[in-house]
């Protein structure tokens, strides 16, 4: 692993990198990784990248890449910006960002990424609470990517009436601007794919249920998220572990961990695992979707 300062969304930064892949993390602000990209394929940089200065949402800078918010969504709560430098930790095989409790919710956010070898990372998400009271809420990951490529979500896989499978084992859950009739929703028996060029307006939709991981395909790169999801517990929005949105100039992965009464002093934690796969096809087709799902059984065997 190599390490090296730079700078990423006006403020400084640090790229951690191996013979497989690099990414970029600020230090000024976030927690936030800025930039995920393979050094053996074209794509450059997956994550998309707002412009420094680029207009707030709800007084958050989004900034773009990857971030830890906390859910259910809040327009108070969620918004809470993340300016401030962070307390930076050198690991042997990564680095861990804590940002200042925010002021107004006693929450505190912290990243811990660790490389895995030559292409795997390991994020920690945590929440600690600072408060002197209990606040519901969820660690809830989200990765903003470049527009132009195609993401597929993963479906739990088929049972059989006849064999006596009688009970539902996962809900696709939409928002109220979710219309799955457009062209950006591609269903097929073991994946949804998401068609982001085809994605002219907001679309949000989650998933109770599914084998735990999602991939993004991009000029012949796909990255691939992977969060273990743990039958026993409740998440938000309805049981959602995972949500996606896009709006046709980016595409958002989000996985969710457990919806729980965060007491004081105590932390949350959920982790993702990430990868980069050169030179596969587009997931678009059956045959793609299963020569992808294949290298990522194999990619997770490994963890």
């Amino acid at each position: 692993m190599k390490r090296s300062k730079t700078e990423a969304c006006g403020g400084a930064a640090i790229t951690l990198s191996t013979r497989a892949l690099a990414f970029t993390v600020t230090t000024d602000c976030g927690p936030r990784v800025t930039a995920l990209s393979s050094t053996l394929g074209r794509a450059g940089n997956l994550f998309l990248e707002f412009p420094v200065n680029a207009p707030r949402a709800r007084g958050y800078d989004l900034r773009g890449g990857h971030r830890l918010w906390h859910s259910p969504e809040d327009i108070v709560r969620t918004y809470q910006p993340d300016d401030s430098p962070l307390a930076v930790k050198e690991l042997p095989t990564g680095v861990a960002l804590t940002q200042p409790t925010e002021e107004k919710t006693d929450l505190q956010k912290s990243m811990r990424l660790e490389l895995l070898g030559e292409r795997t990372i390991k994020v920690t998400h945590a929440i600690a609470n600072r408060g002197l009271w209990a606040v519901e809420c969820a660690p809830w990951a989200l990765t903003m990517f470049r527009a132009g490529g195609y993401g597929v979500l993963p479906l739990p896989p088929k049972g059989s009436h006849s064999a006596g499978d009688l009970l539902p084992t996962y809900a696709l859950v939409p928002w109220s601007y979710t219309d799955l009739a457009l062209p950006v929703w591609s269903p097929h028996r073991d994946f949804m794919g998401i068609d982001v060029a085809k994605g002219k307006a907001a679309q949000k939709l989650g998933i109770s249920n599914y084998p735990g991981w999602s991939a993004y395909w991009l000029e012949g790169t796909t990255f691939v998220k992977y969060a273990a999801v743990l039958p026993e517990v409740k998440y938000p929005d309805f049981g959602c572990c995972f949500e996606t949105f896009t709006d046709g100039k980016m595409i958002e992965f989000e996985t969710l961990g457990a919806l729980t009464s965060l007491a004081p002093r105590k932390t949350a934690t959920h982790v993702e695992y990430w990868t980069l796969l050169d030179g596969l096809a587009k997931p678009s087709t059956d045959a793609a979707f299963d020569a992808l799902s294949a290298s990522v059984s194999r990619w997770l065997k490994h963890l």
